[in-house]
């Protein structure tokens, strides 16, 4: 490597490494306007004794407080339990508080994935005082938000009786498959007719699930009968290009719309209500914890300081309800993992979709989910007994054994485009001075010696698909969640073995912190040996051919906090790549050019 490309390489690292300081200069983000959501210690407790505590670290400690009953209001709380989940209800809303997914736990992993074991579960709309289904709409609805629990035979019954009148009586019943039915009836027990609002009925909050977890998975979706929608973190930043601040979006408002389905989710967790009629307005809004204390960041430096969750609901149209009639409404809430092959089930069976959630929508969530069916078939197909990194290896090698014929008839023809190169030049020095006359020489030359400018493309073209449904389906498939290889604890996560502190008092953004993670370093090693093998594409400028033997180390960075799956898929694909390319060129290919024809000029025509 020449002094000028390593020149290039340090500056483009450094130009990385300072970008989010120079924008937060330059562009100072704007102070975010006074919260309507006072975000305090925990008022609500779950009395000692009840249940154990949602979390006592991270950001699942700090939950958010909703005006739904007076302060000071005693809370009533009801715990149901099955084989998958155990259910905290509270009479503050009449709602499903909490959701412990009892075969889930909250941490997984090792090292600096998780700083502490225990045994507290994975949850769902922890850190909300507002509880699912909890029915919104100003005091003809709401009153004093304060219900009565009764609890019979495993289901549990919220009653209030509002001043105006109305009666409101809600029944949940959890069933299987981390499955809640409940129905509501709303009474008019008064003498005069009551003029409903819209009934805005919450779904609950979309939470990180721990102080580590990727924001990028955490949001608030929903089914219009047709297709998604998906809001999170970026579209309330509202910055441009993803980096440049702009103004904040306090809330997200769709009306005059269906709501076939709405939903809150984490990375492998999600609660969606499905509504027995389908609701009119979706809102979301979004809401910040607080950062940890320093005590916390001191016993684990890998803390997110700018966590927030999204809290979701939809309305339903207003009515009018006559006195001693009864509206009734059904819902059936989902609260548990996402995991495919349960939510396609259950969306064939309530017909809305609701795998939508896993976020495999439009034409690369095809390659995912074919992707996560393969990976799931070949850890049946052993029994279990072989880890996920080897059927990640598995899957690779079998892509790789698909896509040998095209990739290889490829590398013969980068070769002998190659080789053909002097000729081709001299065709283009000869017919300089009219352009569409040199394109048809040349093709007709790349013709008569079976060649095609297309030819390394095209393999590369039809892996991307690929290439970013094994990227949409690793961020999101709970089996990789927990699943170990070599050193690597959690294939869901980064492969972090250390992290280096001693560059914090640089105070530069991208050397805080700095975790080391192997995986994506060798997969930057492999990537450049492979950029290194590639035949340099004839006409290419030289600046263009150092830019793109360089460009695996943009790659580098960019994954380089991506989860172990991914990093180890694209590792052992650039080995397989590499290890063709030489078989490849171990091989005399009996159709090339002789040496000499490659570097014999074609002969001018007389005039």
């Amino acid at each position: 490597m020449d002094r000028k490309s390593i020149l290039i390489i340090v500056i483009s690292v450094g130009l990385i490494a300072l970008w989010g300081p120079m924008v937060n200069r330059f562009y100072p983000p704007k102070p975010a306007p006074p919260r309507t959501n006072t975000v305090a210690a925990l008022t609500n407790r779950i009395e000692s004794g009840a249940i154990p505590p949602a979390s006592t670290n991270g950001a699942a400690a700090r939950p958010v407080t909703a005006a739904l009953v007076p302060p000071g209001t005693p809370e009533q709380l009801l715990v149901v339990s099955n084989a998958n989940a155990r259910y905290t209800f509270t009479s503050h809303g009449g709602g499903l508080k909490l959701v412990e997914l009892v075969n889930y736990p909250e941490a997984v992993g090792c090292g600096y994935q998780t700083r502490a074991t225990s045994n507290r579960l994975a949850t769902l709309n922890s850190p909300l005082a507002a509880p699912t289904l909890a029915l919104l709409g100003g005091d003809e609805l709401q009153g004093d938000g304060r219900f009565v629990l009764t609890s019979i035979s495993g289901s549990v019954r919220a009653e209030k009786q509002l001043s105006n009148g109305l009666y409101l009586v809600k029944e949940f019943q959890p069933t299987s498959n981390y499955l809640v039915t409940a129905k509501v009836r709303l009474e008019n027990r008064g003498a005069q007719a009551l003029a409903l609002p819209p009934q805005e009925w919450v779904v609950g909050a979309a939470t990180p699930l721990s102080a580590h977890d990727n924001e990028q998975m955490v949001g608030v979706r929903w089914y219009n009968g047709q297709s998604d929608r998906q809001i999170d973190r970026s579209w309330f930043d509202n910055k441009t290009l993803g980096c440049m601040p702009g103004t904040p979006h306090q809330m997200f408002s769709e009306e005059n719309t269906t709501v076939a389905w709405a939903g809150i989710h984490n990375q492998f967790f999600t609660l969606i209500v499905m509504p027995g009629e389908p609701g009119t307005k979706f809102v979301a809004h979004q809401i910040h914890l607080p950062p940890p204390s320093k005590s916390e960041l001191a016993a684990d430096v890998l803390m997110m300081t700018n966590q927030v969750v999204f809290q979701s609901s939809f309305f339903q149209a207003a009515t009018n309800l006559p006195p001693g009639s009864v509206l009734e409404r059904q819902f059936t809430i989902f609260a548990g993992p996402k995991e495919y092959r349960l939510l396609d089930q259950l969306g064939a069976q309530f017909k809305n979709n609701i795998d939508l959630v896993m976020g495999y929508g439009g034409f690369f969530g095809f390659f995912a989910k074919a992707l996560l069916l393969s990976m799931n078939g070949l850890h049946a197909l052993f029994g279990g007994k072989v880890g996920y990194g080897v059927i990640i290896i598995l899957i690779t090698i079998i892509l790789k054994a698909l896509f040998w014929p095209l990739t290889q008839a490829s590398t013969r023809s980068m070769k002998r485009m190659q080789a053909l190169q002097p000729q081709m030049t001299a065709l283009r020095e000869k017919y300089k001075d009219d352009a569409a006359k040199m394109n048809k020489k040349l093709m007709e030359f790349m013709k008569e010696n079976k060649v095609s400018p297309l030819g390394g493309c095209l393999p590369m073209l039809l892996q991307i698909p690929v290439f970013f449904g094994f990227f949409t389906m690793v961020r999101s498939a709970i089996e990789l969640r927990g699943a170990s290889f070599l050193w690597a604890c959690d294939l869901s996560q980064p492969d972090t073995l250390y992290v280096v502190t001693w560059l914090n008092s640089l105070n530069i953004g991208w050397f805080q912190n700095v975790p080391i993670n192997p995986l994506p370093l060798l997969m930057g090693v492999t990537m450049l040996w492979q950029a290194r093998l590639t035949p340099i594409s004839p006409g290419m400028d030289p600046a263009q051919q150092k830019m793109m033997k360089y460009m695996p180390l943009m790659f580098l960075f960019i994954l380089y906090n991506y989860s172990a799956g991914l990093t180890l898929y694209w590792t052992v694909q650039n080995l397989l790549t590499i290890a063709q390319m030489k078989l490849t060129y171990a091989k005399t290919d009996p159709t090339a050019p002789p040496a000499q024809a490659a570097n014999q000029l074609p002969p001018k025509k007389k005039m």
